[in-house]
């Protein structure tokens, strides 16, 4: 198969290929998702082969807007039309009952719930009105790797598996949406993003973080709580604070081949001509949360690296979803 790299007047060739129950990367303002017709069973069966992901770890479903939500969940309340209307389209994943048999399980993961997300990316919601069916969209990368933030990263890991990417371009946000569960009382953030329960509370009260990983015999209710995520071939070792940068470099050279992924400020205090494998996230936890992923896919370019000591944030605010996918990456694997 030759996956196609299709431009954005192309829109209508991506709804094609999705109503045809191909596979077609799509933009988002998060990440590029992998998109297959949520209706189609073995459509979305060719998701799971072709990122190699766990069965029972239960997928997005991306819809053009509310009203499309309205003919697959159950339980729009008063306080979900309100997410609908603050914060959509946009970086919020919300978690729904769903009416009997109204996806397949292969979607759901045999669970009574379901995902829904209504992107910011205008593509995306045309794509879905064309083809007029919502799409899964995990992220359109192998599993367990790191999330793609352009065109050229969906095709690394996905050239020849899938139908189509549609290039948008570099994603804004860099991380994958917040996910919050509007099924339990009160609800709960099960993966932080750019929105956070500080953004939630004033709309809809009391939200809870929980972003625990769940046990081998519990099927996860949002991605990213079971399974390894976002990790590249190296080893990532997490540095919390920039002023031990010189001693973890000391002691990493000592086992292995160093990359460096580090704000400007920190790069600039080690030796650059040395550290030719090196990383810039920008001046701050924004820049730094766009790019981590396309960081991590960088030393994942560069083979002869084998640790990368990667600065972290403290977890509040945009920093709580910077360490929660830096700490997947990293296996949890801090310098001290």
């Amino acid at each position: 198969m030759n996956t196609l790299r299709l431009k954005p007047e192309e829109v209508d060739q991506a709804a094609q290929f999705i109503k045809a129950g191909k596979l077609v990367a799509f933009p988002t303002e998060t990440v590029y998702g992998l998109g297959a017709d949520a209706t189609n069973e073995e459509a979305v069966k060719q998701v799971y082969a072709a990122k190699g992901r766990p069965s029972d770890n239960p997928l997005i479903v991306t819809v053009s807007g509310p009203d499309q939500v309205a003919q697959y969940a159950a339980g729009i309340t008063p306080k979900v039309q309100a997410l609908f209307d603050n914060f959509w389209p946009g970086p919020l994943t919300i978690i729904l009952p769903i009416k009997p048999n109204a996806l397949p399980s292969a979607v759901t993961g045999g669970l009574r719930t379901a995902a829904f997300r209504n992107p910011a990316d205008k593509l995306t919601r045309e794509i879905i009105s064309r083809a007029g069916v919502p799409i899964v969209g995990p992220s359109a990368n192998t599993s367990g790797k790191p999330s793609p933030t352009t065109a050229d990263h969906v095709l690394h890991d996905m050239d020849g598996k899938i139908a189509a990417v549609l290039d948008d371009g570099q994603t804004k946000v860099g991380v994958e949406s917040t996910i919050v569960d509007m099924s339990v009382v009160p609800p709960v953030i099960l993966r932080p993003g750019a929105i956070s329960a500080h953004d939630l509370e004033p709309i809809i009260g009391k939200v809870l973080n929980d972003s625990h990983k769940v046990k081998a015999n519990e099927i996860p209710k949002a991605p990213g709580m079971k399974y390894k995520h976002y990790a590249p071939n190296a080893q990532v070792i997490i540095v919390r604070d920039p002023a031990d940068f010189a001693k973890a470099i000391a002691w990493a050279e000592e086992k292995a081949p160093v990359g460096l992924l580090a704000t400007d400020a920190v790069l600039e205090k080690q030796n650059t001509v040395r550290f030719k494998s090196q990383y810039s996230l920008g001046n701050d936890v924004e820049s730094a949360t766009h790019r981590l992923f396309a960081g991590l896919r960088y030393f994942d370019l560069n083979p002869e690296i084998k640790i990368i000591l990667a600065q972290g944030f403290t977890p509040d605010g945009l920093g709580l979803a910077y360490m929660n996918r830096l700490e997947k990456a990293a296996g949890l694997q801090y310098f001290d």
